[in-house]
């Protein structure tokens, strides 16, 4: 990336300004690149947890899988869920505060026992479910933001930076090379002016 500039005093001030805004962001981008890596880390292993425990419980119901065939699917549906946002390391994320469900009516005496089990069952590993993906999805949203603040501290360590700082040198240096000339130049018509008044008098 080529940062225009003009040789003068004004431009030499701007690029000093963003040079110093750049030095000063990046440790904290470096901060927020770190624990939005360590975020995306812990929640992307809390949803491989609640899969390991979905997949566990679902396992300790396995004697139940002949039952599970009169069940009437129809007896409970999920009616909504309700998702909160919150912010991790500065980054809105889901957050599954309640499941709803909807319980179809049924007779008690007449339907089997286990019924009431069984609902409590499938609410236990539907919420085990829905967590694990709104973990997974958290960890996703971490992982991209992490990845654009990666990007942005790269593009300040590699390219701005040094980029402002040869600017500023460039400056400086032509400054200093019109400064020589002019001094130069003033020393030369002071020696001809000397010159010339020597010829006169003479």
């Amino acid at each position: 990336m080529a940062i225009k500039f003009q040789y003068n005093k004004t431009s030499l001030t701007n690029l000093g300004k963003q040079l110093k805004i750049r030095r000063n962001a990046l440790p904290t981008l470096k901060n927020k690149e770190s624990a939005l890596r360590f975020s995306a880390l812990a929640a992307r292993k809390k949803s491989e947890a609640l899969e390991r425990e979905l997949r566990t419980r679902m396992a300790e119901y396995d004697y139940l899988a002949a039952l599970w065939n009169e069940f009437d699917p129809g007896l409970i549906k999920i009616t909504g869920v309700d998702l909160a946002t919150v912010k991790i390391a500065g980054v809105a994320c889901p957050e599954l505060r309640e499941v709803f469900y909807e319980l179809a009516q049924f007779n008690a005496f007449a339907a089997p026992a286990w019924y009431a089990d069984g609902v409590r069952i499938l609410k236990e590993l539907t919420r085990l479910g829905l967590e694990s993906e709104v973990s997974l999805k958290t960890s996703r949203i971490l992982d991209f933001q992490r990845k654009k603040t990666t990007q942005k501290v790269n593009l300040y360590e590699k390219v701005q930076i040094p980029g402002y700082q040869e600017a500023i040198l460039k400056i400086k240096r032509y400054m200093e090379d019109e400064e020589n000339l002019s001094k130069a130049s003033s020393k030369i018509v002071k020696s001809r002016h000397e010159l010339e008044e020597e010829e006169e008098e003479a």
